[in-house]
């Protein structure tokens, strides 16, 4: 059972985030083979404090 995981800054709508599942899940069938009804995607909204790169908080990094 393949499990797909995104962390991504908030922001996307709930259209966004369908269409991205649909699309990871497809992918992987065609790339990896098997039942599209394995894979499981695991979608996770991180604050922008809560992720650094680089040595910095993205907050800092990336203001809005």
């Amino acid at each position: 059972m393949p499990i797909i995981r995104v962390e991504m800054w908030p922001g996307r709508t709930r259209d966004q985030k369908r269409e991205l599942v649909k699309e990871l899940t497809g992918s992987f069938v065609k790339t990896c083979g098997g039942p599209t009804a394995a894979v499981t995607v695991v979608l996770t909204d991180v604050e922008k404090e809560d992720w650094g790169s680089g040595g910095e908080l993205c907050v800092d990094k990336y203001p809005d």
